[in-house]
């Protein structure tokens, strides 16, 4: 990988504190787990909720101002299903609307205790008034184990993290056809030797194994020309220029070289990024939520115990930061099936 001159530099930075508003509380949503979060240009709040327990109403909604959760794009669509998971969602975990301001929803259809449904895996685009514009089904891809999703509607391109085959996806949204990138590369894999630690205990299932997960947070800059993508068990943030990505001419060998390291980060699950620039992650070691901004700084913009896994971010017309906080690590699985989730789950903002 190129400009490892740039790795001290980075790593040197201190992580800056800047002034921000800190956590402000928009809804809470009881034992339902929210996960994805998305928002239009004209401030409608979409939220997802993947069937990750038995706490399970909706898989995607919106919410309205008054707090109100309404189906979206409709309750049919919302019906749990899996005689018909063609087109009922079953577990939603990413949403994204992109610049056109269409709606797409990642279904994974991996229900916790439950084998993936290959036939439910798909993609869903669809328009703020819920018409279902297009399914996309990764027929291409039966061993993929798809996690999060960034649109460049400009391009007609969509970029999936694959954290499942430690790859990235990239997915032609005219043909419907996918193509697997950095499949194994060191940028898409998780540190073996990399524990998450949070509330001063380390994250391990029932059987001692460490939580692990290869390349799973993206984001795409606003201008589509950048791609940033990141393990959640690597300390490290890596980006590529798209041209990498959705030009079929590039090899394999000619994609893995364009790859940026840009340092340390933390341990962060979502990213996004906005119109200047920054990108947005959190660090669920440290309970916080930072910036790096187009210098290479990293800057803290809030600090606080209520940040425990924060999971995917939008960025609302309104200049707010929203983030979901998914609590993961408070699972059964790892408190020798104990329940520990500090009840609600909440969607917080953060002014930016």
């Amino acid at each position: 990988m190129k400009n490892y001159s740039l790795l001290l530099v980075y790593t040197l930075i201190a992580l800056l504190p800047v002034k921000a508003q800190g956590l402000e509380e928009v809804r809470s949503f009881g034992k339902l787990q929210p996960v994805g979060v998305a928002m239009s240009k004209k401030g409608r709040l979409f939220v997802s909720f993947p069937k990750w327990t038995d706490n399970y109403a909706h898989a995607v909604v919106e919410v309205l101002p008054n707090g109100k959760l309404i189906p979206f794009p409709n309750p049919e669509w919302n019906k749990w299903d899996t005689a018909q998971p063609q087109d009922h969602f079953l577990s939603v975990q990413a949403l994204f609307i992109d610049r056109s301001d269409a709606v797409w929803a990642l279904d994974l259809a991996n229900p916790t205790g439950m084998k993936p449904i290959r036939a439910g895996v798909k993609l869903v685009k669809l328009t703020l008034d819920g018409t279902v514009e297009r399914v996309y089904r990764f027929d291409d891809l039966p061993g993929a184990g798809l996690n999060d999703v960034q649109v460049d509607a400009r391009r007609q391109v969509a970029y999936l993290s694959d954290p499942g085959r430690s790859a990235v996806v990239v997915l032609d949204l005219k043909t419907g056809k996918s193509r697997t990138l950095l499949q194994g590369d060191a940028s898409t894999k998780a540190d073996p030797n990399t524990v998450l630690s949070i509330d001063g205990k380390d994250v391990r299932d029932q059987a001692g194994r460490p939580f692990s997960s290869n390349v799973n947070g993206i984001a795409l800059s606003h201008d589509g020309e950048y791609f940033y993508f990141r393990p959640i068990t690597k300390k490290r943030l890596y980006r590529i220029p798209t041209k990498f990505l959705y030009d079929p001419a590039y090899t394999a060998a000619q994609v893995s070289a364009a790859v940026e390291d840009l340092g340390e980060a933390g341990f962060s699950h979502g990213m996004i990024a906005d119109a200047a620039g920054n990108v947005y992650m959190g660090d669920s070691q440290e309970q916080v939520i930072r910036r790096r901004t187009p210098a290479g700084k990293l800057e803290t913009l809030v600090q606080d115990k209520r940040i425990h896994w924060p999971d995917s971010y939008a960025i609302g017309p309104d200049g707010y930061l929203y983030v979901t906080m998914a609590q993961l690590d408070r699972a059964p699985r790892y408190h020798d099936g104990t329940d520990r989730v500090v009840y609600p789950y909440w969607l917080y903002r953060i002014k930016l």
